[in-house]
């Protein structure tokens, strides 16, 4: 492989060393060595593939990380910018021969980084405000969406969008505010308990599922109670701590992991609609495993955790789907669903739709370029891949995009604009779309979105 570009050892300013000092204490050098540099990974890999180059593949990013844990290079800006570049799909995880955990390097390295450098403005601007000021409140979050709802459903943003006084705010969070949701206002989750349960699920409602996709929530329910299950929703659940963690935040996510631990303890199933949380929850045994009582009640929790499609698909029995119309229906795997947690049943669900074609998306399993806030850090590269994607979407002419986790889902809705394909495409989360689709077989009754 390429030499790396980064100084040598003995170039290392003071705060440098501290950071290479930091990646060796942080570092899982089994992991490290368990690469065995064959390459199986690089076709996986979306930045490998846009730009060629060796040190933005994973395994070019191993052989930089285990360079530093050797004490060979300085882990100067190159290192820190190819470690950035990284979307953290995790494709390469199914790809790899040798079961090499690149997601787990990655957390590292940024946790690392994290402490040991600034980010960027746009960066910091997002982990200080958002990440700490609304995502660890979920009273102020929801009191911001809120605010949000109300703005978009206001004679002002009207104004701001004749005046273009918008056009002051970076692209592509012009870009992002055209595709959210309007934010409806808050109203406690419903749930209707049935006669003879077949178990008990607690729902995980997550932070931002909870104030932009309260309705998908809500659907989520409703799948769940027309499946036969009980729903239970702790008061004392928090956000997963996904974001936190893919940006180097790992103290963050430790307490929040903690805290979901706890809330949902003495539930034997906890459900999860959206792919970047259902992957979280199930890595919180090795974001705990320096503390040894807490490692243990991770673990046990990790194996409570079910994603949505999964729960249904159990009792599919007890459900029947069908559109009013015929409709052709593809769908986009979110990442962290299809590679963190291992799930494949949204495609099976999909096909036990009656009176629809399900359409396979040519490389639905690569990234679409969301990868959590990836498409606000590093927007050049997110543009790159959805442009692509945009591409294998046209030629499967559907009249539906589905896809199971929000940032997928708004990113899809970008690319669907972006691509001129609004008026004949609909995206959808896979809850959305099975909810307005059902047919209670007991009642007769008609699912209608509500």
């Amino acid at each position: 492989m390429p030499k790396s570009t980064c100084p040598p050892l003995n170039q290392v300013s003071e705060r440098n060393l501290s950071l290479a000092e930091a990646l060796q204490n942080t570092l899982d050098e089994d992991q490290l060595t368990q690469c065995m540099r064959c390459g199986f990974c690089l076709p996986a890999c979306p930045t490998y593939r846009e730009t060629g180059f060796e040190d933005a593949s994973p395994r070019g990013r191993i052989a930089l990380m285990k360079a530093v844990y050797d004490g060979e290079i300085n882990p100067g800006k190159d290192f820190i910018n190819q470690i950035n570049l990284c979307l953290g799909c995790r494709g390469c995880e199914p790809a790899c021969p040798a079961g090499v955990s690149y997601g787990r390097l990655l957390e590292q390295s940024r946790s690392a980084i994290y402490q040991h450098k600034p980010a960027n403005r746009i960066g910091k601007s997002f982990q200080q405000i958002l990440l700490r000021q609304f995502f660890l409140h979920q009273n102020r979050l929801k009191k911001a969406g809120s605010l949000l709802g109300f703005y978009q459903r206001s004679v002002l943003k009207i104004l701001v969008d004749c005046t273009r006084l918008n056009h002051i705010l970076p692209k592509q969070i012009r870009d992002l505010e055209s595709i959210l949701p309007v934010v409806e206002p808050v109203s406690d989750l419903q749930t209707v308990p049935p006669a003879k349960p077949v178990g008990r699920v607690g729902l995980f409602r997550g932070c931002i599922m909870d104030v932009l996709f309260a309705r998908t929530n809500q659907h989520t329910i409703q799948l769940l109670n027309a499946a036969g299950y009980e729903v239970i929703i702790p008061d004392d659940q928090t956000c997963c701590g996904a974001l936190h963690a893919h940006t180097g935040d790992r103290n963050q996510s430790v307490r929040l992991a903690k805290q979901n631990i706890e809330a949902f303890a003495g539930i034997d199933v906890v459900c999860s609609n959206a792919g970047g949380c259902g992957a979280m929850l199930v890595e919180y045994a090795e974001l705990l495993k320096d503390e040894p009582e807490w490692h243990q009640k991770a673990l046990s929790f990790e194996k409570k955790i079910r994603d949505i499609s999964e729960l249904l698909y159990d009792q599919i029995e007890r459900l029947s789907f069908r559109t009013p119309v015929h409709q052709r229906v593809t769908y986009q795997d979110s990442c962290h669903l299809i590679n963190g947690m291992k799930v494949t049943t949204p495609r099976r669900l999909l096909k036990k739709v009656e009176n629809t074609t399900f359409v396979e998306l040519t490389e639905a399993n690569r990234c679409c370029g969301s990868a959590g806030i990836y498409n606000i850090l590093q927007p050049e590269m997110a543009n790159r891949l959805l442009k692509e994607k945009m591409g294998h979407v046209k030629n499967t002419r559907a009249d539906v995009l589905i896809t199971s986790n929000p940032g997928c889902l708004l990113q899809m809705k970008l690319g669907v604009n972006r691509a001129g394909l609004a008026g004949s495409m609909e995206v959808m989360h896979l809850v959305d779309f099975l909810a307005e689709n059902i047919q209670n077989k007991q009642s007769g009754m008609i699912g209608t979105g509500q």
